[in-house]
């Protein structure tokens, strides 16, 4: 773990360590987290949503060309 006391500037601006830079974001994009008075600064990943496809198995008794029918079947209306 490095520790390193980083000043802002008038903008409120922070300059990221260029080896953490380099090594964690490859398209320039981050994440920040704010908890409090902490703020935590993570790399953004795409997330692959089609691995959930299918993922789930549903028996509905509703024919599935009725979105608004299978909608209220599946909220337990």
């Amino acid at each position: 773990m490095e520790v390193e006391i980083k000043t802002l500037d008038s903008q409120g601006r922070i300059i990221l360590p260029k080896n953490w830079r380099d090594r964690y974001l490859k398209d320039k994009k981050a994440v920040i987290t704010q908890k409090g008075d902490l703020i935590e600064i993570r790399p953004f990943e795409e997330i692959d949503l089609t691995k959930y496809f299918d993922s789930i198995e549903v028996d509905l008794k509703t024919d599935l060309s009725d979105w608004h029918k299978v909608r209220e079947e599946l909220r337990g209306k």
